[in-house]
């Protein structure tokens, strides 16, 4: 018999698969893959490696409500991978950085990214 935490993990991994293959399959709906995406990625990795930034309008204030999803930065060690969207597409980049100085930040595609 498995335990709870093995089938959680695995449940986690398809989860965070299907997501990618939806971005990569179709990405007009950007912010509902965004807030699938931090969801997933923030639950399935260790504390403080996922930052997410988000743009909140007066509406969003007043309403009390959490913004749109505008970057997710994803730190690994020394790599930092991060996804945004500019002008409504998304855009992927992995950065080096060593000690907060980014040494090199590459454009990559958003399977690239996900792999």
């Amino acid at each position: 018999m498995t335990e709870p935490s093995d089938s959680s993990q695995v449940g986690d991994t398809l989860s965070l698969e299907m997501v990618t293959a939806a971005l990569r399959a179709d990405s007009s709906d950007i912010a509902l893959y965004a807030r699938v995406l931090t969801e997933s990625l923030g639950d399935s990795l260790p504390p403080g490696c996922v930052s997410v930034e988000r743009n909140r309008s007066m509406s969003d204030r007043m309403q009390n409500r959490p913004g749109t999803v505008t970057r997710i930065s994803v730190r690994l060690g020394e790599k930092t991978m991060t996804l945004g969207v500019h002008r409504g597409a998304p855009v992927a980049e992995i950065c080096h950085e060593v000690r907060g100085i980014v040494l090199s930040r590459t454009a990559v595609p958003i399977a690239e990214w996900a792999a």
